[in-house]
């Protein structure tokens, strides 16, 4: 039984929108960032990146305090508005990856402390106390959580019915994608959407696993004010096939004095290994593996496919039990410097030029997880090895405002 409910969002202008919203702070390259924030004055950049020289010579909270001042300057300036009442909004993305469409609205952290809303991730203590942190400086978030539900045909209809309408937004992005929302106001309909809801066993995250987790240390500690803003964190939810997602694969910077030969002796004991040569190769099915080594591409077979668990059959804990771990000694998949990761949304060639480039020695693609191999973990309190998946679609920042 998921609770969601309608919230009074902070969001632009229609006329600034799409000068308003941004990709993630860290998507951006240096370059890119210095453009936006020199020739845009209402990119949320600006309150994501609050005028300083050299950040690092200032604490946390002060920068935080910086990011919570500029964005009410942008609420006194009018960029930003507040809704009324509380509503839902539908989020329709168009891109290369496909077309997403989900409902916006908060989430319950009961839900979440009692499991009906389940996770697949681990999280890192210093990064959770870090963004709560943030959350209790600043009085606002605008990263929703990516929360995925089971297929419903009522509430696709419906989804279908409200995309009929006239939208609230359309805009473009300077990334190519086209992004339409509606806001849903009515009460009636916003009491059928959670009825919807609450006839849902259980919802599972797929993307955000620091940010709930920082929602709910963040109520734990401020649950005695009596803000029930703090219950809830805000989610973008969508249907579970409505999700792209992608694998992250693995570049190492060493052989661990391993040669080219007697590396390759010792993936033989566990892999039927194919020469490809030049093909830009990657796993075409679950328990092959590509790799880039010494300007040749190879396919990996595993061999022995019989598992007791789903995490024991994950490719990703595979890799690491066979290879990454006995043969190229990478202890810590979160923290040692020789491992690096690289999205499946990227080209292989971004494989072979790092190889190429011989800052890295080998690299490694894998097949991407399915949505059921996910929620098996989450089912059964098992978590995923770190960077196991990328998915998408990524919300833009300074759509919708979450006020705490």
């Amino acid at each position: 039984m998921a609770k969601i409910i309608p919230f009074k969002a902070v969001r632009p202008t229609r006329d600034k929108v799409s000068l308003v919203t941004s990709r993630s702070y860290d998507e951006y390259t240096p370059a890119e960032l210095a453009s936006q924030l020199d020739y845009n004055p209402f990119s949320f950049l600006h309150v994501l990146n609050p005028a300083y020289v050299n950040q690092q010579k200032i604490s946390a909270t002060t920068r935080f305090r910086a990011v919570q001042n500029k964005y009410n300057e942008f609420k006194d300036e009018n960029i930003f508005k507040q809704e009324s009442k509380p509503v839902f909004y539908l989020y329709e993305i168009q891109g290369k990856s496909g077309i997403f469409t989900g409902i916006i609205a908060g989430t319950s952290i009961e839900d979440y402390q009692n499991n009906v809303i389940k996770k697949h991730e681990d999280t890192l203590a210093y990064r959770v106390e870090y963004f709560k942190d943030y959350l209790h400086q600043t009085g606002f978030n605008t990263e929703p959580v990516l929360i995925t539900y089971p297929e419903n045909p009522e509430l696709q209809q419906w989804i279908d019915t409200v995309k009929k309408r006239r939208p609230l937004y359309l805009f473009s992005s300077l990334n190519r994608e086209k992004h339409t929302m509606w806001r849903v106001k009515d009460e009636k309909e916003i009491d059928w959407v959670q009825k919807q809801f609450d006839a849902i066993g259980s919802v599972y995250i797929a993307d955000g696993h620091h940010r709930s987790a920082s929602a709910e240390l963040l109520y734990e500690e401020d649950k005695a004010s009596g803000n029930d803003n703090l219950n809830y964190f805000m989610s973008f939810l969508i249907c579970e096939t409505n999700l792209k997602i992608y694998e992250y694969n693995r570049i190492i910077n060493d052989l661990n004095g391993h040669s080219k030969e007697s590396f390759l002796a010792a993936l033989a004991n566990d892999f039927t290994i194919e020469n490809k040569h030049q093909e830009l190769w990657k796993p075409q099915t679950k328990f092959q593996y590509g790799m880039y080594l010494d300007g040749d591409f190879y396919a990996l077979s595993l061999k022995k496919t019989n598992f007791n668990s789903v995490l024991e059959s994950l490719d990703a804990q595979i890799l690491y039990e066979k290879v990454l771990h006995p043969l190229l000694g990478i202890g810590d998949l979160r923290n040692d410097e020789r491992i690096s990761y690289i999205p499946g949304s990227k080209p292989v060639t971004e494989i072979k030029k790092m190889v190429d480039s011989e800052e890295f020695e080998v690299g490694f693609m894998l097949y991407p997880a399915s949505i059921d191999e996910i929620k098996d973990l989450a089912d059964n309190n098992l978590i995923m090895p770190p960077k196991s998946t990328y998915i998408e679609p990524k919300f833009r920042s300074g759509l919708v405002v979450y006020e705490l």
